[in-house]
């Protein structure tokens, strides 16, 4: 296993800083990206860091992370809708941890499922972008685990 986080984010998350800040906060992307990057440094992990607009590019992601330490997935609006992302975590066998800046329990009704928890090692959310650096802090953990 190699120590190498994945962080895949699904669609709309390009658009952080100016998407409804009211709900995801100012941060944008980067950085998020740039708080995943100090988060694995600290823990002497490798970063590769990706977002998608596209379903089955996440698939494949999910797919090529295969022997890594494990993912920090944020699938976005496919958290409850993709039978197919929860699919490739379980092909794979992935360690995964679903992280969402916003508390979905505290917003529409349709955002209270997810297909990702099931198959997912932790979930957490409503913590913005520190959740990413939690969900990083839990995987390092992994390792001694």
């Amino acid at each position: 296993m190699t120590d190498t986080v994945h962080v895949l984010n699904g669609p709309n998350l390009n658009l952080l800083g100016t998407r409804e800040p009211e709900v995801y906060g100012r941060a944008t992307l980067a950085d998020v990206e740039a708080a995943c990057r100090t988060a694995c440094e600290r823990h002497g992990l490798g970063l590769v860091f990706r977002q998608s607009n596209h379903e089955g590019e996440l698939v494949t992601w999910l797919q090529e992370a295969r022997g890594s330490l494990g993912v920090v997935l944020n699938a976005a609006a496919y958290t409850h809708t993709s039978i197919a992302l929860a699919d490739a975590i379980k092909a794979v066998g992935l360690n995964v941890v679903e992280v969402h800046l916003s508390n979905v329990f505290a917003r529409e009704a349709f955002r209270h499922h997810s297909y990702i928890s099931p198959v997912a090692r932790a979930v957490i959310c409503g913590l913005g972008i520190d959740g990413y650096r939690l969900a990083i802090d839990a995987l390092a953990a992994s390792r001694v685990n």
